[in-house]
């Protein structure tokens, strides 16, 4: 088990549950914009959001969030150790840094500094494409043991000063890198992880890059905190993250859809049926089993083991509740009926 930091309220590793974060696309000296969008990410779900705190002006602006954020607010630091400490003092409840690009060691040491002061833990950010050239010298490119190297030198100078109060991140947009380097550092330490697979691009693939990633690793125990990154509206790395969380068996907070890929048995718009049954139960937060399922083969077995299932027939269907057949209804009534069982769970 991982040790434990407190993220504001929220508690990451430990045996905590994992949270989820995002990251706004405002600009931090949009106040209001970046609270409307923490506003957002709260009701999809958020836990933790983080704000690009690129100079004094967005500094300022950060102070002025977070007296208002509905959300715990992590600051992203690169270059300038200043707006660190600027952040810290206004309100952060974590600190994202990479302590190589900030200069020398009294800087990180003013930043830990400061941190220890306001009970501020720091997340220490490694990415594969900004590795320090004494690595890439070293390993001739990015791999799992340069962004694992990378991170223990960073721990070690936080430790240098007596600050535990840490987490840790090994991106890299190369799923198979960045879930072998976190393998490989889960072997070696009990930092708790900020899991995540970076520069993932367009919601499509990225989505398929942080299921692989994201969902591989929490499926071997290994990530505390999880970011998917998206080239999208960061609502949808939320909703993302929250059905990897489900797939991965973390999180039982909404409905847990099952429906058939459809074949030439199928004899209704299976495929219509389940977009309508998916939209409809989109805000459902019951613990729920839906199958939605297209014929008899595994349709009977998969709707009996659901907490509420459809069968389909030809141009028909039967519902099962808790595994009792209670209807057998022409297609268009199937939607309506489902909802009803839905509705009285």
């Amino acid at each position: 088990m991982t040790r434990q930091i407190m993220v504001g309220a929220v508690p990451v590793g430990g045996g905590a549950e994992v949270s989820i974060q995002s990251m706004l696309n405002t600009r931090t000296t949009d106040v209001e914009g970046s609270l409307a969008q923490l506003r957002a990410l709260r009701d999809a779900g958020c836990q933790i959001a983080r704000l690009a705190v690129p100079d004094a002006a967005a500094a300022e602006g950060f102070a002025q969030i977070a007296v208002r954020s509905p959300l715990p607010l992590v600051a992203d630091i690169h270059f300038d150790y200043r707006l660190a400490i600027a952040a810290a003092e206004g309100g952060a409840a974590k600190i994202r840094i990479n302590p190589g690009n900030i200069g020398g060691e009294a800087r990180v040491k003013a930043v830990v500094d400061c941190c220890r002061a306001h009970h501020i833990p720091i997340r220490i950010g490694v990415n594969g494409g900004s590795l320090d050239k004494r690595l890439l010298e070293k390993y001739g490119h990015p791999t799992a043991k340069a962004l694992v190297e990378s991170a223990f030198s960073h721990i070690a100078l936080l430790e240098k000063y007596g600050f535990y109060d840490t987490c840790v991140s090994m991106k890299s947009s190369n799923v198979p890198l960045m879930m072998a380097a976190y393998r490989l550092f889960h072997e070696k330490s009990d930092y708790p992880l900020h899991v995540g697979v970076t520069e993932t691009g367009t919601e499509y693939m990225g989505t398929i890059k942080s299921a692989m990633g994201i969902g591989g690793l929490l499926c071997m125990g290994i990530g505390d905190t999880v970011r998917v990154s998206l080239t999208a509206d960061p609502v949808r790395e939320v909703e993302t993250a929250k059905a990897i969380l489900q797939a991965a068996g973390l999180r039982r907070n909404g409905v847990n859809i099952i429906s058939c890929p459809t074949c030439g048995r199928t004899r209704i718009d299976l495929i219509g049926l389940a977009r309508q049954v998916e939209q409809a139960l989109k805000n459902c937060n019951k613990n729920l089993t839906v199958a939605v399922m297209g014929c008899i083969v595994n349709g009977p077995g998969e709707a009996r083991e659901a907490d509420v299932g459809i069968a389909g027939g030809d141009g028909c269907g039967v519902i099962f509740v808790k595994g009792e057949l209670r209807e057998r209804l022409p297609y268009d009534q199937l939607l309506p009926a489902l909802l009803r069982y839905v509705d009285a769970m």
